[in-house]
């Protein structure tokens, strides 16, 4: 049986042979950029139909379609602090300034969190006379706690 990281390395390596991009993929299911390539590298469960389309485009064995639609373990990832350089700045950034975005939230909208299932995220590059910008949006619905008790 293959495992769902071996799933992800054949798809990570048929996109590169096919010379496909995380957009076209993306485009081909009609879904954001970012929700597909994140659900191509095992983080949400692709619907099936979507699957089989994804799998023809990059020459994947069918058999890896039910593994595509299951739900995932999501998060995670192989070390406690990131090492990749990429990751490594956002969790920096978080470090930095989580605790000031989390006093504004609680300022803005009282108690309560910003939501990572009701949620999407884009990444854009914006070009700047010093060099080309990341921007990074996080689009949560905010949801407050409810400390009522419980009937």
């Amino acid at each position: 049986m293959t495992t769902r990281e071996e799933i992800t390395e054949q798809i990570v390596t048929a996109r590169l042979a096919k010379g496909l991009t995380w957009q076209q993929l993306a485009d081909a299911i009609g879904r954001p950029v970012v929700w597909t390539t994140s659900a191509l590298l095992g983080q949400h469960p692709i619907p099936a139909e979507s699957a089989r389309t994804l799998v023809d485009m990059l020459g994947l064995d069918e058999s890896v379609v039910p593994a595509l639609a299951a739900v995932p373990m999501r998060g995670g990832l192989p070390t406690a602090v990131p090492t990749d350089p990429t990751i490594y700045r956002f969790y920096e950034a978080l470090q930095v300034y989580g605790g000031a975005i989390k006093e504004l939230i609680h300022e803005e909208f009282g108690d309560g969190i910003m939501s990572a299932i009701n949620f999407s995220v884009n990444v854009e590059k914006k070009p700047h006379s010093s060099g080309d910008r990341v921007v990074v949006t996080f689009d949560g619905k905010f949801l407050p706690y409810d400390w009522t008790a419980a009937d």
